[in-house]
């Protein structure tokens, strides 16, 4: 659960043995659960949903999501560009940043995952489970192994899963491709590419308010989708058909590296990534949508009646977020090398909030089934569109020195990051707004070895972030870009008996990026001024004893707001306040066995009270959740190389524990704002909810 690390900054990463454990239905976010800067929220056990991620006080807003080079989907969907049978690592990095990576906004650090080589022998895998919820999942991949004398390798691979909800009705659906593909040279130059489809189509849940949380702890009554559909029901929105997420979700990228002497090299990363779809939920009736006051109208002229059901949706089209990053590298002499490059990017995404009647049996429409599609008395279909996006470009310098027999590293780097944003809106609502940036965003890294056993690092870096384009609908004017500095100290350890790794660290930021969750799987951003984060965070881990590996973790965080927060034409009373989601202390541990074919795993995390009010006012109690896996090796037989079964538990003790937030809330309880008046008592924030108890029982060979 831990590895030696030798870089000029935290590092904190899982390797496939460990991967190779966990359950098939795990995200990325499940397999960096027990790291020490993180703590995870996710909406279910199965694999088929993405979850929230909390790094030292900040989330995945903040951080730079990288799969094989290119940037990832945010961690709310995360799931949807890989399967964790195709992952080699997860490596986060918190705080800091690669100068070359194509990303700005990584106030958090980075998470990067990478992907697995074509092996270079023909054969495959294969993997079936069955668990809780009615969870079923096949999943196989096939190797081709060296393709004649050409030196290319291939896998393919496709996964196919079902389960039910684990709290109230509905049912969730997924399928996936990934195609994975590599080039070798003998001078150690390389082409590899990846790519991938995902389908899914699931139930969108309901997060509990407090008060809901309680009811459910205390009563047993849930909260999520029911399977009743009465559309005279004031509850009729809450049926499972009527909150469908529908989606397609492609993803490529090709590394390149070229190696021209021994003294220059070459690297190259296009990418691309786009994704199109809709989330339904219930929108009111036609009697209750302002849009409608003169009547609401189909396709053919009929009028609609005034108490006809409606779904509301966030729907996108085809998006396409095409980049690339290009660098050179040239070792000056024995002590330095120079790296220079540039990254471009272009986000334009397409996307709408439309408004339609509901299907008789109380299902959403697809939103372009043009039989359901409403119109105004004036012709205009009833929805809100919008165009955002930007076009980016980045320069980017580095120089890496080492001196002292390699002992001393020293880098130093330079990126400028140039953007031009945009946002437009048609349909029920006209505006066009927009923003030119740029940002200067320094780089310096230095690292001491006195020996094999003991390093020293820093780490200090400016990193910016721009809001989604995607989170910009209904905005007046466009957000302030945020701006952080970043600095850590940090002291490792190693011997033949284990590895010790301790980072203190500080993070300054001014116009502070939030994302609000909106209630059909969207989010939207609002600027909440200055704050400030610091602490520290540190992990042991014993090599193998007996057959035992020991790992554990803790992590010290404080972090408050430094100014009072805009609200309308006064502001919150946020200044000096506790900031929102940074628990005191998180901490971790695990133990891993693995002797003569058996193996297991068992981990626990620990999240500490946090706030989850902008003023404080409500707060998250700490948590505990855990996991165990174990499994047997069996040997080979015929044409099965590693013929293995496992079982894979989580929230082993059935807790009904809250274990995050869809977003920050203004307030719980009544407030005076600055002027004096008095913003009333809100319902506060929506919680994740831990899953409870489930299993996951796995067949899987290699041939």
């Amino acid at each position: 659960m831990m590895r030696m690390e030798t870089a000029a900054h935290a590092v904190q990463s899982v390797g496939r043995q460990y991967i190779e454990m966990r359950s098939p239905t795990s995200t990325g976010l499940d397999l960096v659960q027990n790291l020490p800067s993180v703590s995870v929220a996710m909406p279910d056990t199965s694999g088929f949903k993405g979850g929230a991620i909390y790094l030292r006080g900040l989330n995945d807003s903040d951080m730079a999501l990288l799969l094989d080079g290119a940037p990832d989907s945010l961690a709310a969907y995360l799931q949807q560009n890989v399967d964790p049978e195709n992952i080699e690592s997860v490596n986060i990095t918190p705080g800091s940043s690669p100068v070359d990576a194509p990303a700005s906004n990584a106030a958090a650090g980075t998470l990067e995952e990478r992907t697995i080589t074509p092996s270079q022998k023909m054969g495959g895998m294969v993997d079936f489970s069955y668990g809780t919820n009615n969870l079923s999942r096949e999943f196989i991949r096939l190797e081709s192994g060296q393709i004649g004398n050409s030196g290319v390798r291939a896998y393919i691979s496709f996964s196919n899963a079902h389960a039910r909800q684990w709290m109230g009705a509905g049912t969730n659906e997924r399928k996936h491709v990934d195609v994975g593909i590599q080039k070798d040279f003998a001078n150690g130059s390389y082409l590899k590419f990846f790519g991938s489809w995902h389908n899914s189509l699931f139930t969108i849940d309901a997060y509990p308010t407090e008060s809901q949380f309680f009811a459910y702890k205390h009563t047993g009554q849930g909260y999520n989708r029911t399977n009743v559909w009465d559309p005279t029901s004031p509850t009729a929105g809450n049926y499972w058909k009527s909150n469908l997420d529908s989606w397609n979700q492609f993803f490529l990228t090709a590394p390149m590296h070229f190696v021209v002497n021994r003294s220059l090299d070459f690297d190259l990363t296009p990418y691309f990534t786009t994704g199109f779809g809709w989330d339904g939920s219930t929108g009111g009736t036609v009697g209750t949508f302002g849009a409608c006051t003169g009547g609401c109208f189909y396709g053919n002229g009929t009028q609609a009646s005034a108490g006809q059901q409606l779904s509301t949706y966030w729907s996108q089209g085809w998006s396409p977020d095409v980049g690339l990053t290009a660098k050179v590298n040239y070792r000056i002499d024995r002590h330095n090398q120079l790296t220079f490059g540039y990254w471009y990017e272009n986000n334009a995404i397409d996307y709408a909030f439309p408004y339609q009647a509901t299907m008789p049996d109380g299902r959403n429409p697809t939103s372009n089934n043009n039989a359901y599609k409403l119109y105004t008395a004036d012709g205009v279909r009833t929805t809100f569109q919008y165009n955002a996006g930007y076009e980016l470009n980045s320069f980017f310098i580095e120089d890496t020195a080492k001196y002292l027999d390699d002992r001393l590293t020293i880098n130093g780097g330079f990126k400028y990051v140039m953007s031009n944003y945009w946002d437009r809106a048609s349909g029920l609502s006209n505006y066009t707004i927009g923003a030119n940036s740029t940002a200067p965003l320094p780089h310096l890294s230095i690292s001491y070895r006195f020996n094999e056993h003991h390093q020293i690092y820093i780490n200090a870096e400016g990193d910016f972030r721009q809001p989604s384009p995607s989170a910009l609908s209904n905005a007046t004017t466009m957000p302030k870009n945020q701006y952080s500095i970043t600095e850590q100290i940090g002291y490792r350890y190693n011997n033949k008996w284990f590895l010790f790794d301790i980072a203190a660290f500080n993070a300054s930021i001014t116009n502070r990026l939030l994302s609000i969750y909106l209630p059909n799987t969207a989010y939207a951003t609002t600027n909440a001024g200055n704050q400030t984060i610091r602490g520290f965070d540190a992990m042991i881990a014993g090599r193998e004893f007996h057959h035992f590996s020991p790992y554990a973790s803790v992590e010290y965080l404080h972090g408050t707001f430094d100014s009072n927060i805009p609200y309308g034409d006064t502001y919150l009373p946020t200044k000096g306040k506790e900031s929102i989601l940074t628990p005191r202390v998180m901490a971790n541990f695990g133990l891993t066995y693995n002797s003569s074919g058996f193996f297991g795993n068992f981990s626990l995390h620990y999240t500490g009270p946090q706030s989850v009010t902008l003023v404080d006012d409500q707060r998250m109690p700490g948590f505990v959740t855990n996991t165990l896996a174990v499994g047997y090796h069996f040997k080979p037989f015929m044409f099965l190389k590693s013929p293995t079964f496992r079982l894979n538990f989580s929230n082993i003790t059935g807790s009904i524990i809250r274990v995050g937030t869809t977003g920050p809330a203004n307030n719980y309880r009544p407030v005076t704002l600055l002027d004096g008046s008095t913003l009333a008592a809100g319902s506060g924030a929506q919680f994740y909810v831990l899953p409870r108890f489930s299993m996951t029982g796995t067949i899987s060979t290699s041939f």
